[in-house]
């Protein structure tokens, strides 16, 4: 395997443990000078983006009646009949007569826009989320997930207190888990390119092993159950990929094997979670080592490291899922918040601004303005100044990037962390965030006043919801009297 790591330093590499971050640290290369080296979009880029805006134009003006009678935006298309999973649909491609052009495949269904059916978070909204768009989902579908599968929201409401249900449904608390899914998690998707699959397996297998010491109390079952599930979703990672006609056991020998075995480890996520947040992470100067290596090389030129990055980017920017109209109304936009960060300093005091960090922002200019993916600079004043101008151009020119103070976030987190959503922060590929529920503080207060009682939202009128305590019933508020009331 040595051959393949030429140039690069191993530390990090073929050990027990997986390290991508120290990788990434022994082997990125800063960069200092300005964005005169840039380079504009290729054929290719100018043809799939052409077409991919289409594509979007016509999703953005179809129409679609829901089945409650109701006119909406329409999605382009949406599945009914396929359950989402890694190898449910054949290979798609944004345009399959130029597909050769696409130097990163891979799309969540058969055709670019299409939306998935995914009922494994809940039968009722992924129907909803069809029917809004006057769409039938498929009822031998409804009958397996109501009947012999159970789905993650099912299983939230089982553990749900009598309390929580009552506070549920006076909205009085919202964004619960029943509605947002699985929480937020940014999966390290550079350890496909950098380890290969069956390394990844087997080091998984080596857990399981690992896993208990021959004790099987709860949580070790519970544990090996949860790796065996990893151990089959790496599998069918490589499954999936083998339909694209790729073989991603391996680790990335270049840097086009290194975007798309990258891409192939997002595009999995993406096709089994529908979570309201799915990032992508701290990708860009882990890749810029592969571009830099190709080019030194001679076998990548700075045009088609561009295309490279451009074509990520494209893929990113199609992400789509079927939401429920509650979720439409609170989010315009129709967001995924595919984060991806740049820049950011080391712990050892190296800025890790590369080269790659400033053809992400160019995919601005390449491609135009865009919310996806949700780029955001790590920022702090001791990057670069070249890199610094140039993020502020490409603000005032696009008003699309998100900017983070690195210098607070980096002591907590590390140097490899990433943003899981809007702004906040999680080790990459190592923690999971969990949604915090939305307060109504308006009706927390009404609560305060009328001792705890709910004055209908779909409840019996006058139902009890707060702690159950004496109404104040001075006819001036006492803010006083409140605080005294309620112990705070």
């Amino acid at each position: 395997m040595k051959s393949e790591w030429e140039g690069f330093n191993p530390k990090g590499l073929w050990t027990s443990e997986i390290n991508v971050r120290d990788f990434i640290q022994a082997n990125y290369t800063q960069y200092s000078g300005d964005s005169s080296f840039l380079a504009g979009p290729t054929a290719a880029t100018k043809k799939l983006f052409d077409e991919l805006q289409k594509l979007q134009k016509a999703e953005h003006n179809k129409k679609c009646t829901g089945l409650d009678g109701k006119e909406r935006s329409g999605v382009l298309d949406l599945d009914t009949d396929v359950v989402t999973g890694l190898t449910a649909h054949p290979a798609g491609y944004i345009c399959p007569e130029g597909k050769d052009l696409e130097q990163v495949v891979g799309l969540q269904t058969d055709k670019p826009l299409k939306r998935a059916f995914m009922p494994f978070g809940g039968i009722k909204m992924a129907e909803q989320s069809t029917q809004m768009y006057g769409y039938e989902s498929n009822k031998e579908l409804h009958k397996i997930f109501t009947e012999y599968h159970k789905t993650h929201s099912d299983a939230v409401f089982d553990v749900y207190t009598p309390e929580i249900r009552a506070a549920r449904k006076s909205h009085i608390l919202t964004g619960l888990p029943d509605t947002y899914g699985r929480g937020r998690i940014v999966g390290d998707y550079r350890r496909v390119a950098l380890y290969g699959i069956d390394y990844l397996i087997e080091q998984k297998e080596l857990d399981k092993l690992n896993c208990g010491n021959g004790t099987m109390s709860e949580d070790i079952i519970r544990q090996r159950e949860e790796i065996s599930e990893q151990i089959k979703a790496l599998k069918g990672m490589k499954a999936m990929a083998a339909i694209y006609g790729y073989d991603i056991s391996k680790p990335a020998k270049t840097a086009k094997e290194a975007f798309q075995w990258l891409y192939f480890g997002y595009l999995a996520a993406i096709k089994t979670q529908n979570g309201a947040a799915m990032s992508v992470g701290r990708i860009s100067t882990f890749l810029d080592i592969y571009i830099e290596r190709d080019i030194k090389k001679g076998i990548l030129t700075e045009e088609k490291a561009q295309e490279l990055v451009d074509h990520i980017v494209m893929k990113f920017r199609m992400v789509r899922f079927a939401r429920i109209e509650s979720y439409n109304q609170l989010f315009s936009g129709d967001p995924i918040w595919a984060t991806l960060e740049v820049a950011g300093l080391g712990q050892d005091g190296r800025d890790m601004v590369t080269k790659n960090d400033f053809r992400f922002l160019h995919t601005l200019e390449n491609m135009g303005p865009s919310p996806e993916p949700n780029i955001t600079v790590l920022y702090s004043k001791r990057l670069p100044e070249n890199f610094r101008k140039y993020a502020a151009k490409i603000s005032i020119d696009t008003s699309s990037i998100q900017y983070e103070n690195d210098d607070v976030m980096r002591p907590i987190w590390g140097d490899d962390y990433s943003i899981c959503c809007c702004v906040s922060a999680t080790q990459t590929g190592k923690e999971m965030q969990f949604f915090g529920a939305r307060a109504n503080l308006a009706k927390a207060l009404l609560y305060a006043i009328n001792g705890g009682k709910d004055e209908g939202a779909g409840l019996t009128p006058y139902a009890q919801v707060g702690p159950e305590l004496a109404p104040i019933t001075s006819e001036y508020l006492d803010y006083d009297e409140v605080m005294r009331k309620y112990d705070v």
